[in-house]
């Protein structure tokens, strides 16, 4: 597993295959709203958790058809179904390569970039632990979306109708912790089912993705 990892990070480095992409995503997004909005903090601050947690769905979201895709196109996803690693063991493998070349970087230049947005002070913390809570959870699912998808024609905007209803729940707790921090709330309860989501996904989804993968490999 440790050097299937190693493998994808130096591919995802070298073949672009998807590091700096989604972060890049993220940066030009926070510095287009306040342009599109108009650089007004009483407008800005409000919609800033929203838009931030926003952006890192649709960042994560980028590359996701970049996780199976090159290993069918040089044959050495088969190689890995007759590993002796299991399918569940890549599974996992690939969605913490995802989300270390993605979904981390996003949870940190997160605070940064929400002072484009105007985010209060109080809630830039709060979006940074929600982002490095939440994030797994879309490279996981993202995962599953991927092994559903990898093969078909047009399997992109296939894999983004399927992942994207399943991104809500994460989308929605995600963004109200950070709302509840900006606020002075309390945000224990969303981060508490934003931290579930992250768990129950790492814990079955690597065998759903491993059984997508069994019935599109036959």
């Amino acid at each position: 597993m440790i050097a299937l990892l190693l493998r994808d990070l130096r591919l995802a480095i070298r073949a672009g295959g998807g590091f700096g992409l989604g972060l890049a995503f993220f940066l030009i997004l926070a510095t287009l709203v306040p342009l599109a909005v108009g650089p007004q903090p009483d407008l800005l601050a409000p919609i800033a958790p929203g838009i931030l947690w926003l952006g890192a769905l649709l960042a994560c979201l980028l590359s996701l058809d970049r996780i199976f895709a090159l290993d069918l196109d040089d044959g050495s996803l088969d190689l890995l179904a007759t590993a002796p690693l299991p399918l569940e063991g890549v599974a996992a493998t690939k969605a913490l390569a995802h989300w270390l070349t993605t979904g981390l970087p996003l949870a940190i230049a997160g605070p940064a970039l929400s002072l484009l947005l105007f985010l209060p002070a109080p809630a830039v913390p709060w979006l940074g632990l929600s982002l490095l809570l939440g994030t797994p959870a879309l490279s996981w699912i993202g995962t599953f979306g991927a092994a559903l998808t990898v093969g078909l024609r047009r399997g992109s905007l296939l894999l983004s109708l399927l992942v994207l209803p399943l991104y809500i729940p994460t989308l929605v707790f995600g963004a109200e912790v950070v709302r509840r921090g900006a606020a002075g709330l309390s945000p224990t309860t969303p981060l508490a089912l934003l931290a579930g989501i992250t768990l129950g996904c790492i814990g079955l989804l690597p065998f759903a993705t491993a059984a997508a993968l069994r019935i599109n490999l036959k």
